[in-house]
């Protein structure tokens, strides 16, 4: 029987972290959401308004003797600038805030000691402001979001944005990329 896990991570816009994770080996689904916030099953209005304290985030179960956790995380941290307050790329405001949630002791161990070693490398000029929590609840995003970028890679935001990321990580992480 298949044992998988989960991880859960905020990195600027949900359909461009959907888009990168999908493409990993190892990794079974990547679902859209929302983590963090203080509003019981918030709508995509609620949190772009900023009034829910939520992020949006992507919790992806993944088969750890496919993929490890700790490949996952070099991924979020190559994926996205961890160094910009609620800001990734066009998109600014709290809920596109860089962020783990962790759903265990060891998720956490390992998310710190990884956060720590890149910023003892110094290879960020900026300090990084990505936050590391408990996961409490994930409340699943509408489902127009989910596989947006797949469904909608003519869209103007997709085409400028989503697409050089993907294209970029393709690059970087061929050797983890699904056949």
């Amino acid at each position: 029987m298949l044992e998988t896990q989960i991880a859960v991570f905020g990195a600027g816009c949900f359909w461009c972290v959907e888009a990168i994770f999908m493409m990993l080996g190892g990794v079974i689904s990547v679902e859209p959401g929302y983590a963090g916030g203080t509003v019981a099953n918030p709508s995509y209005e609620e949190v772009c308004s900023q009034s829910t304290g939520h992020a949006e985030v992507v919790k992806i179960e993944f088969d750890p003797q496919i993929i490890s956790y700790e490949k996952l995380l070099e991924v979020f941290w190559e994926s996205h600038d961890p160094t910009t307050l609620y800001r990734q790329g066009p998109d600014i405001g709290k809920q596109y805030r860089s962020v783990i949630f962790y759903v265990n002791d060891a998720q956490k161990a390992l998310a710190e000691k990884y956060k720590r070693k890149l910023d003892e490398s110094g290879i960020f000029s900026d300090p990084i402001v990505t936050e590391i929590e408990p996961l409490d609840k994930f409340y699943p995003a509408e489902n127009y979001h989910r596989q947006y970028f797949e469904r909608n890679k003519n869209q103007p935001y997709c085409r400028y944005h989503i697409a050089p990321k993907v294209e970029k990580f393709k690059t970087v992480f061929k050797d983890i990329i699904k056949k």
